[in-house]
């Protein structure tokens, strides 16, 4: 399991109602059941255990486990490689606390605060050359692996790695990367890692590449339920990648609108506050004549340009040749295409070529969905489409219909409200059949939006009966092109896309009831957005 994916899953199980706090607990308790089995195993009685500690959650385990420990009668050191005031992980402050709380200790407890590398070469196992009845719990780093290791955790590496003791790994050996399952420069070489919820990408790697540092594999189920994965939740707002210091315009993200027409005019223009509100820089629109003066005076952020050609109503194949060479100079991040746009023939010419020629990340709605072949955009991994059901089912037609045209049957499964788990189920199944026709990602708007990547899914709840009116789903395009032109995936974004407007939805209802307006949500994005972007 990828690391930011395992944080995300424990962030939405808060949505859930079950607390990082219990899940610590949890993780705390089933790795002192762990040491407790390969002590039996491998001593006659209860030996010391030496947890090692860094600042973040891998040392609130540590912490957990500690207690557990105790009470097993196991005799407890924690190392303690940061200051109590710079542990980083809330959860793992209130367990630091608890130990705390224990003193003066009943129990064998010892918590020494390591201030500088030097301080490791008078611990007792840095002194001994033999620990045949000592166990050490490696709980530095795990998966918070940054940058270069510094020198403290360097030394404290070295030592574990010299003791003869048993040592255990949470998570992830400290020093090795959790995505890669490279060791840049030290990590430490247990005998087993003990791993929670799934085994993690890097630690997956390293075991079948055969590599020496993981040690035998021990997965504890923590009690994350599998909703925490497929639910779309504040979990997912990690995902997002804050601003640099140093960063300056268009760095975050410029995305280009295609669409707009002389009947349709709003469509692009909450798209496009929308991608601002969720924190691209840079919205370039590109329209018809025609709707150029309307767009602009819907906001000043936008930066609008009208299309000359003969027919100034409607995009058009006259159009093509400066709309590619405003790409080329631009060079945007990601490109949204068809809202507002209207089903003239012609535009849908324009529509064809543009999506076989636009190489950047692509995200298709409203009519772009009826205009476009989708044997054309099949093999893109770089693409979300955003229908409603009845979009959906004009745009997968060929994979619904049998060869004469004929409905096979899936229309009514498709077609219901019931949301039981069974009917659901069905429904999803049927979905991914069909979506795994394309590459890319779709997002299927509806009570609960649905999102599918392969074999891959997620399911959205937030939003309400109001976001009916016109314009919620040009907000939702807008925001997916605006998060995949910030970096995220095309699965990723179109998930955390139907996320955030939803969330807005919320909360617009709160304060203007079932009447608020589209172009109302990006007020809302901007308030959800406000302690991410910074």
């Amino acid at each position: 399991m990828n690391p930011i994916d395992m944080m995300v899953a424990d962030t939405n199980c808060e949505d859930l109602g079950l607390s990082r706090l219990c899940l610590m607990e949890n993780a705390g308790k089933c790795l002192s059941d762990e040491v407790a089995k390969i002590s039996t195993f491998t001593f006659s009685k209860p030996v010391k255990v030496a947890i090692f500690t860094g600042s973040g959650g891998n040392g609130g385990d540590g912490f957990v486990a500690a207690r557990h420990l105790l009470n097993r009668g196991f005799e407890v050191e924690v190392f303690m490689l940061t200051s109590p005031e710079n542990i980083k992980s809330i959860d793992a402050q209130i367990n630091f606390e608890i130990l705390e709380n224990m003193s003066p200790h009943i129990s064998r407890l010892k918590i020494v605060e390591i201030n500088d590398s030097t301080d490791l070469d008078n611990i007792e196992i840095a002194k001994s050359e033999s620990f045949s009845e000592y166990i050490i719990i490696d709980g530095i780093l795990g998966t918070g692996i940054k940058g270069k290791l510094k020198t403290k955790v360097k030394k404290a590496i070295d030592v574990i790695n010299q003791s003869n003791a048993i040592k255990i790994a949470i998570d992830v050996p400290s020093g090795m990367n959790p995505l890669t399952g490279k060791i840049p420069d030290i990590a430490v070489k247990p005998e087993y890692t003990v791993t929670f919820h799934k085994v993690k990408t890097g630690v997956k790697k390293a075991s079948l590449n055969d590599e020496p540092s993981v040690g035998g594999l021990v997965i504890c189920d923590i009690g994350i339920p599998i909703e925490a994965e497929i639910f779309v939740g504040t979990g997912d707002l990690l995902r997002l990648n804050t601003r640099k210091s140093t960063s300056h315009k268009g760095n975050n993200g410029k995305i280009l609108i295609i669409g707009g027409s002389y009947d349709y005019h709003g469509a692009p223009a909450i798209a496009g506050l929308s991608a601002i509100a969720s924190g691209a820089d840079l919205v370039y629109v590109l329209c018809p004549e025609s709707a150029n003066l309307a767009i602009k005076e819907e906001s000043i952020d936008l930066i609008v340009k009208g299309l000359n050609s003969e027919n100034k109503d409607y995009l058009n194949l006259d159009n093509l040749e400066e709309i590619l060479k405003i790409i080329d100079i631009f060079d945007f991040d990601a490109v949204l295409l068809g809202p507002g746009s209207g089903q003239n023939k012609e535009t849908g010419k324009l529509f064809n070529v543009l999506a076989k020629k636009i190489e950047k990340p692509l995200v298709m709605d409203a009519d772009a969905l009826k205009l476009v072949d989708p044997i054309i955009i099949k093999n893109r991994e770089d693409l979300i489409i955003t229908p409603h059901l009845n979009e959906f089912k004009s745009f997968f037609k060929d994979y619904i219909d049998d060869k004469n045209g004929n409905d096979v049957g899936v229309s009514p499964v498709l077609e219901t409200e019931e949301y039981d788990y069974d009917k659901l189920k069905e429904k999803i199944a049927i979905f991914q059949k069909i979506t795994s026709n394309i590459n890319g990602t779709v997002v299927l708007k509806g009570k609960y939006d649905l999102i599918f990547n392969k074999k891959s899914f997620r399911i959205n709840k937030t939003g309400n009966p109001g976001m009916t009116v016109g314009g919620t789903g040009d907000s939702l395009a807008g925001l997916a092109t605006s998060l995949i032109s910030q970096g995220l995936n095309s699965f990723d974004a179109g998930a955390l896309a139907t996320y955030l407007n939803g969330a807005a939805g919320d909360l617009a209802k709160e304060i203007y009831g079932d009447g608020f307006k589209a172009s109302q949500l990006s007020e809302f994005l901007g308030i959800l957005m406000e302690d991410i972007i910074i």
